[in-house]
C-alpha cells in the first residue's frame, strides 16, 4: 500500500510539472506616456525603466519578447483579450486589481506626491482640497485616492500624466498627483519645470496604492507569474536591477525587501 501511495504521488507531481508552461514567446503590454517609465520617441520606439525591466527580465527567461504599446485606461481590457500576456507598466498590486489579474511580487513600490506651482498652499484636508482643481491619470491608484480622500474636489481625469502636466502648467489645475518620480521625471526636469514643485507627504498606504508596483498576466497564467517573479530575483541579485535603477534614478525605488 505504501509503494502504491508513492507511486500515485510521483505520478501526480510528474503530470503537474508537464502541466507547467515554459514561456519563451512573450508578448508585454507597455504605455509610453508616463516618463521616467515609458516614453514614446520621435522614431516611435519606446524607453524608460520599465522598457528597460521588461527587456532585462526577457533576457534572464531567455524569451523572446515583444513590446506592445497600450493606452493606460485600456490595459487591463487588453489583456484579458489576449493582446498581450502581460503588463509592464508601473501598475500597483492592489486588492481591485487582484480580482482581474494575478500579479508578480513587486519590481519597484515609489510613494505618490501632489505636485502645483511654486507657492502653493497645499493642506491634506477635504475641506481645503473642496473646489480645488486636481490632475490624475485615469484609472490609477491616485484617481482612486483623490475620489475617496476629497470627494468635493473638481478631479480632472486624463488619459495620460503628460497631458495633466500640460494642464498644469496652463494653468487650468491646482495640483496634479502622479507616482513622485514620474512627476520629477515628466514635469519637474523638463522645460519649464522649475515653476513647479512636489507639495504635501509621501502617500504610499496600502488601501489605494498597494504593495508596489508588479507585472500583471491573466490569472489562469500562474506559470508565467512564476517565471517572472524567479527573475525579478536573479537581476535584483546580479546587479542588472541596480545598473538599471541607476540609469534614471539617484535613490532607491524598489524599497523594502519585505
Amino acid at each position: 500500500m505504501k509503494k502504491m501511495s508513492m507511486l500515485i504521488a510521483l505520478f501526480t507531481l510528474s503530470v503537474n510539472v508537464a502541466q507547467a508552461k515554459q514561456w519563451t514567446q512573450i508578448r508585454i503590454g507597455v504605455e509610453g506616456a508616463y516618463p521616467p517609465f515609458s516614453q514614446t520617441e520621435a522614431d516611435g520606439s519606446v524607453t524608460g525603466f520599465d522598457i528597460d525591466i521588461a527587456n532585462a527580465l526577457c533576457a534572464e527567461m531567455k524569451a523572446d519578447c515583444t513590446l506592445i504599446k497600450q493606452d493606460w485606461d485600456g490595459i487591463i481590457p487588453a489583456l484579458m483579450a489576449r493582446k498581450f500576456d502581460a503588463i509592464v507598466a508601473t501598475m500597483d498590486i492592489t486588492e481591485e486589481r487582484k480580482k482581474r489579474v494575478a500579479f508578480t511580487n513587486k519590481y519597484q513600490h515609489i510613494p505618490a506626491r501632489f505636485a502645483a506651482l511654486k507657492g502653493t498652499e497645499y493642506q491634506a484636508s477635504p475641506a481645503f482640497m473642496a473646489g480645488k482643481k486636481v490632475g490624475v491619470q485615469r484609472a490609477t491608484s491616485m484617481d482612486l485616492y483623490i475620489s475617496d480622500n476629497y470627494p468635493e474636489a473638481e478631479i480632472k481625469r486624463y488619459g495620460s500624466a503628460d497631458e495633466a502636466y500640460l494642464d498644469l502648467k496652463a494653468g487650468r489645475l491646482d495640483y496634479i498627483m502622479a507616482d513622485s518620480a514620474a512627476i520629477t521625471g515628466g514635469l519637474l526636469e523638463k522645460e519649464g519645470g522649475d515653476k513647479f514643485e512636489l507639495v504635501g507627504p509621501k502617500l504610499n498606504d496600502p488601501k489605494w496604492f498597494g504593495e508596489g508596483a508588479g507585472i500583471a498576466v491573466r490569472q489562469q497564467d500562474k506559470d508565467l507569474v512564476d517565471q517572472f517573479n524567479a527573475a525579478i530575483k536573479a537581476i535584483r541579485a546580479d546587479g542588472t536591477y541596480q545598473t538599471i535603477q541607476d540609469k534614471y534614478f539617484t535613490f532607491d525605488v524598489y524599497g523594502s525587501e519585505e
